[in-house]
């Protein structure tokens, strides 16, 4: 099986470095050529959870170079979804099958639009990676990946690519309902990861003040409500007891949009709470709280070269 990741992120190398330990091709591609270039070069080093080891995998800017692919594994920025597929749409042949380990909702929409959704895989990970320069990865939690489809079938095909997945060491499973997960991490990510980009609070933080506490619990039930309305189920009973307990857990994690934010990048906002925002609009359910979280993120973003130094 030949396969591709898309995207030399902290995901992108993770998953990349322990698919080299199977029978596999494995490339990643990469927009940027000198990076794919130190890959090829350097390798890609990991340390923390995993230990410290290296991984040998090609790495390439030219779709053209890997010529066809068995899976692709999308691990970009969600805003950068569409350019990515089109990258790669080249590489993807009537038996190709495409999983997206992204965050928030839209991607499984995205990627569909472009080759078919019949061709593609809905996925939700929990592992932790903290990218640390070029190829260089902190394997900073292990946890279960799912994958699955959104009309809930399971063609031989997926109980292959989660074989494949398992013997490399990345614990997978299959689930009927990849929407409930999906919107089940959002959820999370709705209460989290807005406020501390806002606040420059790790996610442990959250929890110690009454203001942020305030915030994340009206957040989390706009987005409840709006998965209700839905008639989307939910992996947890209590929403506000879930993402507490994930504040807790990962107490000391800077969370995705918090580094985006302090790299002066653009974060996944309009995939986040931008998603409950428009989903508001359309079902008519006043959601002011995430209305409010995602203007603040767009106007850091807008702002970075005016912001005061400290």
């Amino acid at each position: 099986m030949k396969i591709v990741i898309v995207g030399p992120g902290a995901m992108g190398c993770l998953v990349a470095a322990f698919l080299s330990n199977s029978k596999e091709e494995i490339w990643i591609l990469d927009k940027n050529k000198e990076r794919a270039a130190g890959i090829n070069q350097n390798d890609i080093k990991l340390e923390g959870v995993s230990g410290n080891w290296q991984a040998k995998v090609k790495a390439t800017a030219d779709a053209g170079e890997i010529k066809a692919a068995d899976l692709v594994i999308i691990c970009v920025k969600s805003y950068d979804t569409a350019a990515a597929v089109k990258e790669v749409k080249p590489l993807v042949g009537e038996n190709t099958k495409v999983i997206t380990l992204q965050n928030g909702i839209g991607n499984i929409e995205i990627i569909s639009e472009a080759i078919g959704g019949d061709k593609v895989i809905g996925g939700v990970t929990n592992l932790g990676a903290t990218l640390l320069g070029v190829g260089q990865v902190r394997h900073a939690g292990k946890g279960e990946t799912v994958i699955g489809r959104l009309d809930g079938k399971i063609p031989a095909q997926m109980r292959l690519i989660r074989e494949v997945l398992n013997k490399a060491g990345l614990e997978t499973r299959i689930s009927r309902d990849i929407k409930g997960l999906l919107w089940s991490k959002l959820i999370i990510n709705v209460g989290i990861n807005a406020l501390t980009a806002i606040t420059n609070l790790k996610n442990g933080r959250l929890v110690e003040f009454e203001g942020t506490r305030r915030i994340l619990k009206d957040a989390v039930l706009e987005a409840v409500r709006i998965a209700k309305r839905k008639r989307i189920k939910l992996i947890y009973d209590d929403p506000l007891v879930k993402v507490g307990a994930v504040c807790e857990a990962t107490a000391t994690n800077v969370s995705s949009m918090l580094q985006d934010v302090l790299k002066n990048k653009k974060t996944e906002i309009d995939f986040i709470n931008g998603v409950i925002v428009r989903q508001g609009q359309e079902l008519g359910i006043a959601v002011p709280v995430n209305s409010a979280l995602t203007d603040l993120v767009k106007t850091i973003e807008a702002s970075y070269n005016l912001s005061v130094k400290k």
